[in-house]
């Protein structure tokens, strides 16, 4: 993969907020919501074909093309090997990374307390992913490669986008966005 620009996360579940931030300091540089209809019903582990249309939109709203996307769900670590980051990922054509709060499939050890500390995701016989501790003696994210990036990748930058908190800032800032948006667009007449 070429050094890293910038980083973009996508949030889920609607409406969604990329919030585009250079890297490595993960800054903010840029925001976009995007909206569609929500046409297919929820069913666990098919996010992408709900939320994937107003995923791609906000990012092609972006100004700035982002050179790796963080989506708040699963990458290769998923029943069918495409989670949503895979999915949006291959049809962005845009690198990809699952960061998700829970795990979806496969079995892995606890990892260490540590900050950094890691554990596989087994799946079959595939490492599909890693628990990965962010802060000192908080539940692990999980975390699985989707488009264009391998795992070790994967991991780095989850953890140079890790300020503080158990979640990545740029998945954070995208939650609050959301939420501000939501929160708008429900107060206001329809």
């Amino acid at each position: 993969m070429p050094p890293l620009r910038s980083t973009t996360e996508a949030p889920v579940p609607h409406p969604v907020a990329p919030s585009c931030r250079p890297y490595p300091e993960i800054a903010p540089v840029e925001d976009c919501i995007g909206t569609a209809p929500l046409d297919f019903p929820y069913v666990p582990s098919f996010l992408g074909f709900r939320e994937g249309r107003a995923l791609i939109k906000a990012v092609k709203g972006l100004r700035r093309r982002p050179d790796v996307i963080l989506f708040d769900g699963h990458g290769i670590a998923h029943p069918s090997f495409l989670g949503i980051a895979s999915h949006i990922g291959v049809l962005l054509g845009i690198p990809s990374i699952g960061c998700a709060k829970e795990n979806l499939v496969g079995a892995y050890m606890e990892p260490g307390q540590d900050e950094g500390s890691h554990s596989p995701i087994v799946h079959g016989e595939r490492i599909v992913g890693v628990a990965l501790r962010t802060r000192l003696r908080v539940r692990p994210i999980f975390v699985s490669p989707g488009h264009l990036v391998d795992l070790p990748c994967s991991i780095e930058l989850i953890l140079k986008c890790t300020k503080g908190y158990r979640l990545p800032e740029p998945i954070r800032r995208a939650h609050r966005l959301s939420k501000i948006y939501a929160s708008k667009f429900e107060a206001s007449p329809r």
